[in-house]
């Protein structure tokens, strides 16, 4: 039984599974789902879809020169069956495959080498630009409670001071108005007397 690659995104096409689409030049396409065959009938191209490995090789997300990714390739070269060799074989293929697990998990983890510590310096960045978010025990400009008291009774005689500026003014107000009044009468009693 063989297993096919999907042409579209080319993950495993299993015996039964699938979709086989045949064009009139008797070329064979097999697809693993009807989204990869939807898609290729609507010409989309496999290297600008994020979820295809064609997307992923041509971004650089994925492996694409490594001796272990020719071993997969199809030979047509016929040989006489043996049964060392085909045991030889097996085990070449079980070694092949666990070396090109351990690349790829390099691969991968140089790749995403800088990661951690560009995304610690971006939450720093967000931390500082939003300290007045943060509990005022966590905030970097936090002060003891000692001080707090201290700070608090500052803004209290601040606000009692300002509120006997503003009621001073305001009896300044009145007293402007009444002798406005005042005088304002005297005048109208003048014009009367003339």
């Amino acid at each position: 039984m063989r297993i096919y690659s999907c042409h579209f995104c080319s993950a495993p096409v299993y015996p039964s599974k699938g979709i086989t689409f045949i064009r009139n030049d008797a070329k064979e396409f097999r697809f693993c789902r009807s989204k990869c065959h939807k898609n290729f009938k609507m010409k989309r191209n496999p290297r600008k879809l994020k979820w295809t490995k064609a997307f992923r090789k041509a971004a650089g997300k994925e492996m694409v020169v490594d001796t272990t990714l020719t071993f997969a390739q199809r030979r047509h070269v016929p040989t006489r069956y043996s049964r060392e060799l085909v045991a030889k074989t097996l085990t070449a293929m079980q070694r092949v495959e666990e070396i090109r697990r351990r690349r790829e998990r390099v691969f991968y983890k140089q790749r995403m080498a800088g990661n951690k510590e560009r995304q610690r310096a971006a939450d720093r960045k967000l931390v500082e630009e939003n300290q007045h978010l943060l509990p005022p025990s966590q905030r970097k400009d936090h002060k003891s409670p000692a001080e707090e008291e201290v700070e608090e009774m500052d803004v209290e005689m601040q606000s009692e001071v300002e509120s006997e500026e503003e009621e001073k003014v305001a009896v300044k107000v009145k007293v402007l108005r009444k002798k406005q009044k005042v005088s304002a009468a005297s005048s109208a009693s003048m014009e009367v007397d003339d």
